[in-house]
Parts: structure tokens; C-alpha cells; sequence
């Protein structure tokens, strides 16, 4: 792919995360009726109103490629580009006022993940990446943070245990991110996607998650890796961004190979 056509695609990504943040602090702290999905999950007006005003862009702009969306479905999925759309990764904090969600936007190129944008449309904070280029936070470069032990390290995760939500991991998966809990310094829990955004600004080492739809972390991949850090599973193997399952990022090789130790014990 020619460097003026990534360029080209970066900037209409960011023309997108520009519309989903006008629809988004529309709604924030609004009242909204909250709808469950079958997987217990949240759902808003916000979050379908988001994502159809990305879909209409993006189709309007470039009809050959896919969507792939978390709320509306997929569009032209076997398509050589297709964009990966999560409106508000955090709705549970969308709907209680936090401004700790972010908009995700992802694109494929057969199946490689070649661009991401974590948007915060609150506090207008916008993390983007694109392959072989440095991350950008607001425009500018940013880098992970060195880290050489786990002892030392700062995690982001949902938690090792949520009754809201059964279906977030297995047992077996609860008992491995606990003994990780255990080996860092200090863990964080429920910031969704802005962890990888925090990570790839050097405010986190690790972000580790059982049970993600591509949705959830194909915008990520980009932004973790641009700014020097490594994404894949809980083994250490490439993520499939046609399948769910769960991600390991961390702000350094050995540090996600001593984690990807520890979740494998």
C-alpha cells in the first residue's frame, strides 16, 4: 500500500472519531434508556446512533470496503479493507457519567490491522496508529515506558472476577489473572480501551483481557505496537482479528513474556 494511501486513510480516520465525538458529547451524561444484550452488556441510542453515523462515512466515502460494527453488524466483511467500529468501548462508564470510554476505530487490510484510533471525546484525548509509523497522542509521538519486572509493573484489567458479567472469562482464566494480580505492583480495573491508549503514553505496562471481540482490541494493535509495545494472546501468540479470545499487551517483550508466564502456569 502506497505511503499517500495510508496517509490518506489515517486522515479520514480521524475525521470519523471527529463524528463519533459530536454524536457522543451530545448524549454524555443525558438521559439515555439503557437496553441489556443477551451477553448482559449495555446498550445505548448513543451507541447505535455512533456507530451508524461511522458506517454512513465510511461507505459514503469508500463503498468497496467492509464494516465490520459491535452494535449493527457486518457489511462486505470479506472486502481487501474493512474498518472494525467499537462507538463506545465502556458504555457501563458512558451510561454512570465516567469519561473513561473511548470510540475504537480500526482498519484491516486482509485481515492485518493497519490502523487504529482510540478516541476520548470528553476530555479530547486521541491516540493513533498506523503501521511502521510512531504512535501519536494528540498529534505528537508517544512511547512506552521501560519496564523490566513484573514487580514493577502497573496493570489494567476488568478484573478477575465479574458477576455482572459470567460470560467474561472462565474459571480457569479468573485463577491465571489473579495470580498476575498478585506478581504486579499495582492493578487498575474497568478502563476498557483507554488502558492501551494509557499504555501506549507510558502510564501502564500491562493490559491483559479474557473474552475480547475484535471489536475490542483490532483499533489497539496499531497504537500498542507504534509506540514500541507488543499485543497478542495470553501466550504470546499474533491476534486474530477475526476471532475472539484474549489479548495480552505489554509495554515491552520480556515484560509480556514474563506475564504470558505467569497466565500459563
Amino acid at each position: 500500500m502506497a505511503a499517500e494511501s495510508i496517509k490518506e486513510l489515517t486522515t479520514f480516520a480521524g475525521l470519523l472519531a471527529d463524528a463519533a465525538g459530536t454524536v457522543l458529547r451530545r448524549h454524555f451524561r443525558s438521559t439515555v434508556a439503557v437496553e441489556d444484550k443477551a451477553d448482559n452488556s449495555p446498550v445505548t441510542i448513543a451507541d447505535r446512533e455512533t456507530e451508524q453515523t461511522l458506517r454512513d462515512a465510511i461507505l459514503k466515502r469508500y463503498p468497496q470496503h467492509g464494516v465490520r460494527g459491535e452494535e449493527l453488524g457486518h457489511i462486505n466483511g470479506d472486502a481487501e479493507y474493512v474498518w472494525v467500529l467499537d462507538p463506545i468501548d465502556g458504555t457501563r462508564s458512558f451510561i454512570t457519567g465516567k469519561p473513561l470510554f473511548t470510540t475504537l476505530i480500526g482498519l484491516l487490510h486482509r485481515g492485518e490491522a493497519i490502523l487504529g484510533v482510540i478516541d476520548q471525546p470528553i476530555t479530547r484525548e486521541r491516540w493513533v496508529g498506523t503501521g511502521g509509523q510512531p504512535t501519536t497522542f494528540n498529534g505528537t509521538p508517544c512511547r512506552v515506558r521501560p519496564r523490566a519486572a513484573l514487580v514493577d509493573a502497573t496493570l489494567f484489567t476488568t478484573g478477575a472476577v465479574s458477576a455482572a458479567r459470567p460470560t467474561w472469562c472462565t474459571p480457569d482464566e479468573r485463577v491465571a489473572l489473579g495470580r498476575l494480580i498478585d506478581e504486579v505492583k499495582l492493578t487498575q480495573y474497568s478502563t476498557d480501551g483507554y488502558a492501551f491508549g494509557l499504555l501506549a503514553s507510558g502510564f501502564a505496562d500491562l493490559v491483559v483481557e479474557a473474552g475480547m471481540e475484535p471489536h475490542d482490541f483490532c483499533a489497539a494493535i496499531p497504537v500498542v505496537r507504534g509506540a514500541g509495545g507488543v499485543m497478542g494472546d495470553w501466550a504470546g501468540r499474533p491476534l486474530d482479528c477475526g476471532r475472539k479470545g484474549p489479548v495480552l499487551a505489554a509495554a515491552s517483550p520480556g515484560l509480556g513474556t514474563a506475564a504470558a508466564g505467569v497466565l500459563g502456569r
